[in-house]
């Protein structure tokens, strides 16, 4: 006997807690998700941190989501088919926007390479809170830095579906923040990521 519904949404309501997103940044920060998008050692991870540090500094109060750490736990059923990662990237946004509901500023690393499940991420999280950041190193360089050997794994044929070789990355048209990494320092990365969010505290 299944203990599901027909339909796993249609009981579902959810509750209208006294302390919402609004009250959260009334009390403490505004916060928001800065989402930092590139392919495979572009350096998305390394300006995370810097970036978490430098926030921490402000005062601000910050929760990491990191891509790898997702696909060793609440993705770990998922491959890197289309489609799964289509579901890797609904399931980062839902608990990015669950994090931001509790009044966060969340810093999501996560190569989510089209332009569609960016959009996904964005229609879940609030266009209002969603800030994209293109982190963004040419395949070369990349390949130079690749630290944990994964394209010269994809080069050999030992790794399928990887993005910028046999995968495609859908480089973002319009991203709130671009980082060029081959001219900005990780710590020049920071200062631009923080300069727009202070501009768009001063303007919201």
């Amino acid at each position: 006997m299944s203990y599901f519904p027909d339909s796993p949404g249609q009981n579902l309501h959810a509750f209208a807690f006294s302390h919402g997103r609004a009250e959260h940044s009334r009390m403490s920060q505004k916060p928001v998700v800065i989402w930092l998008t590139g392919i495979s050692a572009s350096g998305k991870s390394t300006i995370a941190d810097a970036l978490d540090v430098a926030l921490h500094k402000q005062g601000r109060m910050t929760a990491i989501i990191d891509g790898d750490s997702v696909r060793g736990g609440l993705c770990r059923d998922l491959g890197f088919t289309d489609g799964d990662r289509d579901e890797n990237i609904r399931r980062v946004a839902e608990v990015a926007r669950l994090m931001l509901d509790a009044g966060l500023v969340v810093i999501v690393a996560l190569i989510s390479p089209s332009s569609a499940s960016r959009h996904c991420a964005r229609s879940i999280i609030g266009n209002e809170c969603f800030v994209e950041v293109h982190v963004d190193a040419p395949l070369e360089t990349a390949e130079q830095r690749d630290p944990k050997g994964l394209y010269k794994k994809a080069r050999a044929g030992l790794i399928k579906n990887f993005t910028g070789i046999d995968a495609r990355y859908d480089v973002p048209v319009f991203p709130e923040v671009h980082l060029n990494t081959q001219a900005l320092s990780v710590e020049r990365s920071v200062e631009t990521i923080l300069d727009w969010l202070t501009h768009n505290d001063a303007n919201s």
